[in-house]
């Protein structure tokens, strides 16, 4: 059985393998009419739930979506529906689900929900976020940078803001890949421990930047922190904008992602958010290619 739960936990021959596949499954789909059928349909006949205990939009549709493109059929959950580890445990949560459906993908908040839910389910289990990563984002990053740019071995990618989930994947990523990433950001939101052998850290972004072909950021703020949180951020942060005085000092070339959602005009401008250097709308797009490679990957189809 094959879990996808974290990127540096997956074979880095099955990772470009993912990748790969992502890319032919949307070069298949190039041109077609909206809501054309697919010609191979891998799950059909198959039933994938979707546990969602933060909210999304797009993990949510991007998942939805290509269930359904590849003939699958999907169940969404959500945590209301499921409290799960609220009376029944996770683990029987995981064992009960194994007999109605053949692929879970979860977004929750703690990492232990989403590992007590692998070790105890019976069929695959595919990590659509937690507080401590999100892998599935990042293969669609990837993705995207190689479209555009080609092998993303041995290029530089910079980091500007918070050390968060979505950076823990990017610098899983770093050392699968083989791409070098440098850390930007104030000291308290640093990235864990852990990660420091996979980065480098530069507190000055100006510096930085210098000579980086990806430049990421992400929000400042979740929607579930307090007020006193968000202005605490926004002081730590406000440095740290990606804007076109930033964006000027990497390589002319040089590419801008945002998992999105975004913040205009605080961790990113309009003007680079809509700039000839941003890809974020492919990048939004690809989460749908990549998760599809994904579940087929878990599945073996």
């Amino acid at each position: 059985m094959t879990h996808f739960l974290d990127i540096h936990t997956t074979d880095p021959a099955a990772l470009r393998s993912i990748i790969d596949t992502a890319r032919r499954m949307k070069d298949a789909r190039t041109g077609r009419p909206r809501g054309a059928c697919d010609d191979a349909t891998p799950l059909a006949g198959h039933m994938v739930a979707l546990i969602f205990e933060k909210p999304s939009t797009r993990t949510r549709v991007s998942f939805d979506v290509g269930v359904r493109q590849m003939g699958g059929e999907t169940m969404v959950l959500s945590g209301a529906d499921m409290q799960l580890g609220h009376g029944e445990t996770i683990a029987d949560t995981a064992r009960v689900l194994s007999r109605y459906v053949d692929l879970i993908m979860i977004r929750t908040f703690e990492e232990a929900t989403l590992l007590e839910m692998a070790e105890h389910a019976t069929v695959p289990v595919i990590n659509g976020l937690t507080n401590r990563s999100h892998p599935c984002q990042i293969m669609a990053d990837v993705m995207t940078y190689e479209e555009h740019r080609g092998p993303i071995a041995g290029k530089k990618v910079v980091w500007s803001g918070d050390g968060n989930n979505v950076f823990a994947s990017f610098a899983h990523a770093a050392g699968q890949f083989g791409f070098d990433l440098t850390f930007t950001g104030p000291e308290p939101l640093d990235p864990e421990p852990a990660l420091r052998d996979l980065i480098t850290i530069e507190r000055d972004p100006r510096i930085a930047v210098a000579g980086a072909d990806l430049i990421v950021t992400d929000t400042w703020v979740s929607m579930h922190d307090p007020q006193s949180a968000r202005e605490r951020r926004h002081n730590q942060l406000r440095g740290y904008q990606v804007n076109a005085a930033l964006m000027a000092r990497a390589n002319p070339d040089a590419l801008f992602m945002h998992c999105l959602p975004a913040h205009r005009e605080d961790e990113v401008t309009s003007e680079v958010m809509d700039g000839p250097n941003s890809v974020i709308w492919d990048e939004a797009e690809n989460r749908l290619h990549a998760q599809k490679a994904i579940m087929r990957h878990c599945l073996g189809c």
